[in-house]
């Protein structure tokens, strides 16, 4: 390389894509600009007045002041490993501490997931709309994401036959977010059987993505490896969201009991040793989290309701516009009639630039541009939804005028 010449990047970067972060670029300028922005892009309780439990804050104190400020176990201190295991054992999935590992956030679990699991050039099944994640990770890795379809008219259920016609001899794992991000979909019974069923005909794993089970809004979702516990089933949650602190970055993997994904458990401690470990100090948190008070879940749920149904019922009433009211989580994947030429993108810059109100284009999220589709964020009060899509009808008449 001649002196003086930029330094070449990996080719795989060209490829990998996380637009909740990358539109905040955008955001910025806005702000440097003048105006007020309210970010609806990710979904962080913490922001937007939420608090996570004193029990919690009081465990990582208790660790921090006790010493324990050096490495951990790469796999998880044992505690927490435990108590996991208890937490999934008594939710129906019978399983040892052994198959736990502790993770930076759900994020690193599936990052480790899919580098134990997947080569270059091999398919992984994900949903459409996907949460971002994957897809970055597949595409660093060099592999391929299938999008299977979801449908909104059904309450954004899985197209199971679709996901059936999609496995190919390269296809090695099975995504399954539920409840979902981005769209709060809860799963029926019927439709998490069909996916275990189509997996396993297949031969192929699922990965759980589990992390909203606890904040629905009729009650915990049942773990799916619950309704299968010998199937090839791969659980990730976190203390981010159901528990209040995200910043934490303190998840886990719990690999199922079939001996079958026995080499993948290997594999992924082996990656995790590599790592060295996630943060030990939050660590301390997970066995108060599990078994100690969980009030604040059902208070945080009951609050979501409140205002996924503001969500859906004046994003509904904009001229132009649906959205499927959510189930859980603090999401929903709204839908507008976008003129002729224009793209979600355009729709959602131009949300930003006059209004100040910043969420994600549903192209984000793999669904096609033209689709009219976008992501908002439902965690800011109701006084302050009811501003936001005071302003998100007047933009969108003026937008779908123009």
């Amino acid at each position: 390389m001649p002196a003086g010449t930029s330094v070449p990047v990996s080719a795989r970067v060209s490829g990998f894509s996380y637009a909740i972060r990358n539109i905040v670029a955008e955001a910025k300028k806005v702000e440097a600009s003048g105006r007020r922005v309210r970010y609806l892009n990710i979904g962080d309780p913490i922001q937007f007045g939420f608090h996570t439990p004193p029990h919690l804050i009081e465990a990582v104190d208790r660790a921090l002041r006790d010493g324990h400020n050096g490495y951990v176990a790469s796999v998880g201190i044992e505690p927490a490993r435990r108590a996991i295991a208890a937490e999934y054992s008594a939710r129906g999935v019978a399983v040892s501490a052994d198959r736990v590992v502790v993770t930076s956030g759900t994020s690193e679990g599936i990052e480790l997931a899919l580098g134990a699991m997947v080569d270059a050039g091999d398919e992984v099944l994900v949903p459409t709309p996907t949460y971002p994640l994957y897809t970055a990770v597949l595409a660093k890795i060099g592999a391929r994401a299938a999008y299977y379809r979801t449908d909104p008219a059904r309450g954004w259920q899985p197209d199971v036959d679709h996901i059936a016609r999609l496995i190919t001899a390269r296809t090695r794992a099975l995504v399954v977010i539920d409840p979902n991000n981005p769209t709060g979909a809860v799963y029926s019974e019927a439709t998490r059987r069909q996916l275990i069923a189509v997996a396993e005909n297949a031969g192929i794993p699922i990965l759980a993505d589990e992390v909203y089970s606890d904040v629905a809004f009729d009650g915990p979702t049942p773990l799916l490896s619950s309704l299968a516990p010998d199937a090839a089933i791969m659980s990730f949650s976190s203390l981010s969201k159901a528990y209040l602190a995200p910043g934490w970055r303190t998840g886990w993997i719990v690999v199922g009991g079939s001996d079958r994904m026995d080499d993948v458990l290997a594999a992924i401690k082996k990656m995790a040793d590599g790592r060295l470990c996630s943060a030990g100090p939050m660590q301390y948190a997970i066995e108060p989290a599990l078994s100690g008070d969980r009030s604040h879940q059902r208070e945080f749920a009951d609050a979501l309701r409140v205002r996924a149904e503001i969500t859906t019922r004046r994003i509904s009433a904009i001229p132009g516009m649906r959205c499927v009211m959510p189930r859980a989580a603090f999401y929903a994947m709204p839908q507008v009639d976008l003129p002729p030429g224009r793209t979600d993108e355009d729709y959602i810059l131009g949300l930003l630039r006059t209004t100040g109100n910043l969420c994600v284009y549903g192209s984000g999220f793999g669904m096609p541009a033209e689709g009219g589709y976008f992501r908002v964020v439902f965690l800011a009060a109701p006084e302050i939804l009811n501003t936001i899509y005071d302003e998100m009808a007047e933009f969108t008449r003026d937008f779908l005028a123009r």
